[in-house]
C-alpha cells in the first residue's frame, strides 16, 4: 500500500492530484504544528485541547485549499461547498481519535515530545485521510 502510494505520487491516473493533496496537507500540518505549539506553550491548554482546536482549524484550511487547488476539476461550489464542508469534517473528524490516540501513546508511554509525536500522529492519519475525502467529498 504504501509503495502504491509513492509510486502514485511520481506517475499514474492520480498523480498530479496525490501531489497537490501532499503539499495541501504539508502546509496545514506546519499550520497545525504551529498552532498547536501557540496553544500549548503559549495558551496554556492541555496538549491534547490544543491538539484538537489546531486539527479542527486545519481541517477548514485544508478544505478551503483542497477544493480550489486539488480537487478543483470536481470543485465544490455553491450549496455544494457547504456540503462538501461538512462531509470533509466528518471524514477528517473520524481521523481525529486516530490522531489524537497515536499522539497520546507516544507522549504517554513512549515519552516522545507532544509536537514530534504530533508529527508521527499526523502522517499515520493523513493517507486515511485522502482516501475517504478523495472517494467521498468529492466523489472520485
Amino acid at each position: 500500500m504504501i509503495r502504491s502510494f509513492l509510486r502514485n505520487l511520481h506517475s499514474g491516473p492520480l498523480a498530479l492530484q496525490l501531489r497537490r493533496f501532499v503539499i495541501v496537507g504539508a502546509m496545514t500540518a506546519g499550520i497545525q504544528m504551529a498552532l498547536l505549539w501557540l496553544f500549548v506553550d503559549v495558551g496554556g491548554l492541555f496538549y491534547l485541547l490544543g491538539a484538537l482546536f489546531s486539527i479542527e482549524i486545519t481541517i477548514i484550511l485544508s478544505y478551503i485549499l483542497n477544493n480550489a487547488w486539488t480537487f478543483a476539476a470536481t470543485q465544490n461550489t455553491g450549496v455544494a461547498y457547504l456540503y462538501g464542508l461538512l462531509k470533509t469534517n466528518v471524514v477528517r473528524g473520524t481521523a481525529i481519535p486516530i490522531q489524537l490516540a497515536v499522539l497520546y501513546l507516544l507522549v504517554e508511554w513512549r515519552s516522545v515530545p507532544y509536537l514530534a509525536a504530533n508529527a508521527v500522529a499526523i502522517v499515520v492519519s493523513g493517507v486515511y485521510r485522502y482516501v475517504l475525502d478523495a472517494k467521498w467529498t468529492w466523489g472520485q
